[in-house]
């Protein structure tokens, strides 16, 4: 760290701290720090000391200003003053949020030894204290630092070389639920498949991370990546790792997997036993996912469409805040999961969109199951933190009542009306065995503590022994006075008492009047113990009082231990059936999505969409369902729906067989954008196994979706505007296939006109000719409408507007045909430009269009196909010599003329080539 603090103007750094000249002059306490944070170095050190978590040296310069506490110090080591902050432990998970949403990873150090233990060594010996965490952004299972609505994944990326191309395997984790998923990747579609999970830690070899060809990747996905030493990824043990933690003598029932996707799987598991040390959590058997399974969508992509945030980061006004309609944790994640990675199988697609409508159809079935939803707790992160040792009474609470509502739920369905999806998650519900349930309402009370140390969890009536224990922790005074008055019933002395002080603990007192029954008989001697004797007082016990005076005194401990070793067996009870609550949880996720997609349906007016595994792509009167939402909460205003056949045409055969692409033209502010995008989100829905915002829908299942829409650069990659625009663009023109859907907005604009007009003009003509995809382009070239005339499957369409008094109205409508004009100016003076400025651009443009001539493009067309050879002609001598006109210009000298003059010039120019003869 450079930093320097008001307190240390050179700060000791870990390496510094960890030479033997620092070991040997630091304090006890200090050296047992120092060990401690040099076997972790790249997490920041909570030292654990009584009721706070100590932070020294970097870590408390470093945590002070993340968090705003104040920096203290402690001491000074090496000459130098020791810097320190603290935080509560009872606080600690607010501080830890905070850490690790700005990036840090953190070492929790923990006492592991009793105080006293530690003083029989010596009264300067240091209590033992070991690492017994690490908390980083992939391995969190506390409910304050995660979302109940987004998965938390770790991700880990593993390169296994051959004698070919490299191989890439994905391995991802989210440890709060036991999910465990793999795939195989390829480098150039790395960035999209990583960015389909979303992880929040991205762990990779050292030698990886470093690799050139890696490091653009690496500077993309930022500080979530980080590095770890290559053994973690070894291919060679990959399998062992893996059956040793699953305990299984092999992964064949696992399924098949390449060693690439072995390799990241076990460097996940490698670094989930490094984080979580000793404890094991309940992570569920990899689930391999099939390459071409899912749609694939491009970093670019998925950033333009806004799919579970904004452009701006928020998730206020994306495409998930406007669907989501879950009621539970598991819900929300479940819906994110299939909005991220919508379905290519036709099948699997129309399975989840026949469970919708079967809820569309029986409303008060829908109803029921929402209502009935909203009382299930997230069972899969409560049994993680159970399995890790970090969960409490109300993790188990939250586990039975998940199991209840499961077998309610269930119970709601008719054994053969529900569709096949649906069916199979009911199914996998009435598999709960009962068991589990009925132990856990037998043994849990109504109202649980956080805490398991607290106590007061076990039911009461569950077990006789803690009944009796509670009995005498909360009623010990009823019960000595039922002994009191017991002993002077059987001694006849009415004043006898039972008293306490902290010399005698409890005794029996009498006056020495009344002491005789207590001590005339041999009986009464050995019945009544003598303990004192006082001015007018004597004072006994007896054997039955002391011991109820020892009970009384451990009742309070033993109650706690009944309780905690029943909580140990409901624990083990729950971490061994951890396959079925995990089935379960699922099943209830898979419900509740598709009852919020019903919901959603009715709420919106959505329809079901046809999909198969055509070319086909009709919507008919579609909307866009972040923007028709939003224009009903604001404003009250109904949306603009638009027709989209971008279906092959009837007549295209054979190698001219390929979607349509539309080329769109009109105004800014017209709603180009919004159109481009909706057909991308309509089709995002359908494959996700939604209904889609429109009045009908067909769609050919879409295999890769591209959506080049707006503009941004990547300054720190020395990329400008124009740059980001053509490497979006050249990745889509080189991986679009006929089942593609390519959207693209502006292409060619952040250059020279006729430079831009070039790009854009080529990109259709390889869309249409190679690529071959149904696809949408919108631009304000409007030379490029005349390759409608030569291209078959191009369409011309337009954003319809009206002229009145001469105002523009935009009427967001799509129709066939060009537009003649983009409408500029007008825009401009609806933003606010200076009117003075508004009137000059009218003039220019005004005189920009006064000469009448042939559009260039019209020329270009007959140059067709795309990769016709140019011909050669010889060069045309120059026989004549300088004209008039040529010496009139080699006359002007524009850096002395004034506006006027240039202006009168540009003139007599015309009137000179206009008098020129022809040919």
């Amino acid at each position: 760290m450079n930093d320097e603090s008001p307190l240390n103007p050179a700060i000791l750094t870990t390496a510094q701290l960890a030479t033997a000249e620092s070991r040997a002059t630091a304090t006890p306490m200090m050296e047992q720090f120092i060990e401690i944070k040099a076997a972790n170095p790249d997490s920041m050190l909570f030292y654990r000391m009584g009721d706070f978590y100590e932070l020294f040296f970097e870590d408390a310069v470093d945590a002070a200003r993340a968090l705003g506490i104040t920096l203290t110090k402690r001491g000074q080591h090496l000459g130098q003053d020791i810097p320190m902050c603290g935080v509560p432990v009872h606080a600690a998970d607010d501080y830890l949020q905070k850490l690790i949403m700005l990036g840090f990873r953190v070492a929790v150090c923990e006492q592991v030894e009793d105080p006293a233990e530690a003083k029989k060594r010596g009264s300067k010996s240091v209590v033992r204290r070991d690492v017994t965490r690490l908390v980083t952004p992939g391995t969190l299972t506390e409910d304050k630092l995660l979302d109940p609505s987004q998965s938390n994944f770790l991700m880990a990326l593993a390169r296994v070389k051959g004698s070919g191309e490299a191989q890439y395997g994905l391995a991802w984790i989210d440890i709060s639920t036991g999910a465990f998923h793999v795939a195989e990747s390829r480098l150039a579609r790395l960035m999209a498949d990583i960015a389909r999970v979303e992880p929040r830690e991205l762990i990779l070899a050292d030698n990886v991370f470093h690799d050139p060809e890696i490091r653009p990747l690496i500077e993309q996905i930022g500080r979530v990546a980080a590095p770890q030493p290559a053994v973690l990824f070894d291919s060679a043990s990959a399998e062992g790792r893996l059956t040793r933690f699953f305990d299984v003598g092999s992964l064949d029932g696992f399924g098949s997997f390449s060693r690439a996707e072995l390799a990241a799987a076990a460097a996940a598991i490698a670094y989930v036993e490094k984080t979580q040390i000793s404890e094991r959590p309940a992570l569920g058997r990899p689930e391999r996912e099939r390459d071409g399974a899912r749609m694939f969508i491009d970093p670019a992509t998925r950033a333009s469409l806004e799919l579970v945030r904004t452009l701006s980061g928020d998730r206020q006004g994306s495409l998930i805040k406007a669907i989501d309609r879950t009621v539970t944790g598991g819900g929300g994640r479940k819906l994110g999961e299939w909005l991220m990675a919508p379905l290519t199988d036709p099948d699997a697609i129309n399975a989840r969109l026949d469970g919708v409508s079967y809820l569309i159809a029986n409303p008060a079935l829908t109803d029921s199951l929402r209502r009935g939803l909203k009382g299930v707790a997230d069972m899969p992160r409560a049994l993680s933190r159970l399995a890790l040792n970090r969960g409490g009474p109300r993790d188990l609470g939250a586990i039975l009542s998940g199991l209840k509502a499961a077998h309610e739920i269930a119970g709601l369905f008719d054994e053969a009306g529900a569709p096949a999806h649906l069916q199979s998650a009911v199914s996998t519900l009435r598999q709960v065995p009962d068991e589990i349930s009925s132990r856990l309402d037998a043994t849990l009370d109504d109202e649980l503590p956080l805490l398991k140390r607290d106590g007061g969890f076990v039911r009461a009536g569950h077990s006789p022994e803690l009944d009796e224990l509670r009995a005498l922790r909360d009623q010990s005074r009823r019960v000595i006075a039922g002994l009191q008055l017991s002993y002077a019933e059987d001694t006849g002395v009415r004043s006898l008492k039972i008293k306490h002080n902290n010399v005698l603990g409890y005794f029996i007192e009498v006056t020495a009047l009344n002491a005789a029954p207590l001590t005339d008989t041999d009986e009464a001697k050995a019945r009544f113990i003598h303990r004192q004797t006082m001015a007018n007082a004597m004072r006994f016990t007896t054997t039955e009082l002391s011991d109820l005076e020892t009970r009384i005194a451990n009742a309070a401990g033993e109650a706690l231990a009944i309780e905690l070793g029943a909580f140990d067996l409901l624990v083990e009870l729950a971490v061994a059936h951890a396959d079925v609550i995990k089935a379960a949880a699922d099943a209830l996720s898979i419900i509740d999505v598709a009852a919020s997609l019903a919901e959603l349906a009715q709420e919106q007016g959505y329809a079901r969409p046809r999909v198969d595994d055509s070319l086909a792509f009709e919507i008919t009167a579609g909307r866009h369902p972040v923007v028709e939402q939003a224009l009903r909460k604001q404003a009250a205003q109904p949306f603009v729906a638009n027709d989209c056949n971008l279906s092959p045409p009837a007549a295209a055969t054979g190698s001219e067989e390929g979607g349509t692409i539309w080329l769109l033209t009109g105004p800014n502010m017209g709603g180009k954008s919004t159109f481009l995008r909706q057909n991308a989100l309509i089709a995002i829905l359908a494959q996700m196994g939604s209904f889609v915002p429109a009045g009908a829908a067909h769609i050919g299942v879409v295999d890769r979706l591209f959506s080049r829409v707006g503009a941004s650069d990547d300054l720190a990659r020395g990329r400008s505007t124009f740059m980001v625009e053509m490497v979006e663009t050249a990745a889509i023109l080189n991986q679009a296939s006929p089942h593609s859907l390519v959207i693209l907005d502006e292409i060619g604009r952040g250059t020279a006109t006729f430079d831009g007009l070039s790009i854009a003009w080529a990109a259709v003509e390889h869309l249409h000719a190679q690529n071959r995809c149904r696809g949408l382009f919108a631009t304000h070239f409007h030379e490029l409408t005349a390759l409608s005339e030569k291209l078959p499957r191009l369409s011309n369409a337009t954003m319809k507007v009206k002229e009145w008094q001469g105002e523009v109205v935009f009427l967001h409508e799509v129709g066939a045909g060009a537009a003649d004009r983009s409408y500029g100016i007008q825009v401009a003076r609806l933003a606010g430009l200076p009117d003075a400025v508004v009137a000059r651009a009218r003039e220019v443009l005004q005189l920009l269009e006064t000469s009448e001539r042939e559009n260039p493009a019209a020329r270009l067309v007959d140059d067709l196909p795309l990769f016709a050879v140019p011909l050669h002609k010889e060069p045309v001598k120059q026989t004549r010599g300088p004209s008039e006109t040529d010496a009139f210009l080699t006359g002007l000298n524009p850096d002395e003329m004034t506006p006027r003059d240039a202006l009168e010039a540009l003139y007599e120019l015309k009137r000179r080539l206009s008098e020129q003869p022809k040919g």
